[in-house]
């Protein structure tokens, strides 16, 4: 990564890193980081946005922070087979966004709140299958276990939040639904491709760290 691109969250021990980003997270969302939605929606998900939240887990290694993803069933209904945060919509048992987050992470993949320091919140991302979608960014201690759910999780890794946070990775894709051309974000490492939703809001975690 270009020097002039690299974040000085890179160059701290973990409990500074852990300090730099609540720090920035607490600020108010700059403009860069907001208005990602593209506001297309899939036939027959017009309407209200439901509202949703997702974790975004970041793992203390060794070697460095990395970024934990998943990978949704091909079965599942609602974007199917493509990477993504662990989470899901509200219930009415949750608190607040971060509650749901936390405990759609432990359904979803085994990972307990216990495990996870809530560090702040993103702004909201508008899915074109009609969710509104609160990041929870969380800070994540090894060792922890993972038990995925087979039904909902096809595979659970991670990516270094290095090459994440690298804007030289982000690209600019398009896809034609029919005569349409909808254009979106994707950041593809090795051999996953990080596309559409799920790119979107790393790109704006990557804007609101760089905002000064």
């Amino acid at each position: 990564m270009p020097a002039a691109l690299r974040l000085p969250l890179f160059d701290l021990a973990p409990d500074s890193q852990r300090a730099w980003l609540i720090d920035r997270l607490a600020r108010p969302a700059p403009t860069s980081a907001q208005g990602l939605s593209d506001g297309f929606r899939l036939p027959g998900r017009e309407g209200a946005p439901i509202p949703a939240a997702v974790l975004v887990p970041l793992v203390n290694r060794p070697q460095g922070l990395q970024l934990l993803l998943t990978q949704r069933s091909a079965d599942l209904p609602d974007h199917p087979g493509q990477i993504s945060f662990p989470g899901g919509r509200l219930d009415p048992g949750d608190a607040d966004h971060a509650a749901a987050a936390l405990r759609e992470t432990a359904e979803e993949i085994g990972l307990v709140p216990a495990k996870v320091q809530v560090l702040g919140e993103l702004p909201s991302y508008e899915t074109v299958s009609g969710y509104r979608v609160r990041p929870i960014v969380g800070w994540v201690e090894p060792p922890f276990d993972l038990a995925p759910d087979p039904v909902e999780v096809a595979d659970v890794f991670e990516v270094p939040l290095e090459f994440i946070l690298d804007p030289t990775n982000h690209q600019r894709h398009f896809r034609m639904l029919g005569t349409m051309r909808r254009d979106y974000w994707a950041i593809p490492w090795l051999s996953r491709y990080i596309w559409g939703a799920t790119a979107a809001m790393l790109l704006i975690l990557d804007r609101t760290l760089r905002d000064e």
